[in-house]
């Protein structure tokens, strides 16, 4: 009698329900914060704050270099 080998069945995760399955499984993160954890608003205000100082920081580094070498003649 040949015995039969027990096949695994595949999770078919690249399917419409392996992606609703694992869409819930997601812990979405909450708008407004929350106790310890940081909500989406904060961390946006966060990134935008950070985009805004490093922008103005390399605005006056450049206009620093420009009145330096226009100090020692070079450039218009």
């Amino acid at each position: 009698m040949a015995e039969e080998k027990k096949v695994a069945v595949k999770d078919h995760w690249f399917s419409i329900d392996g992606i609703r399955k694992e869409a819930k499984r997601v812990r979405w993160p909450h708008w407004k914060s929350e106790g310890n954890t940081a909500g989406i608003m904060q961390n946006t205000a966060e990134v935008l704050i950070f985009v805004c100082f490093f922008a103005l920081f390399f605005v006056a580094c450049e206009f620093v270099v420009t009145l330096l070498l226009k100090a020692i003649g070079i450039g218009a």
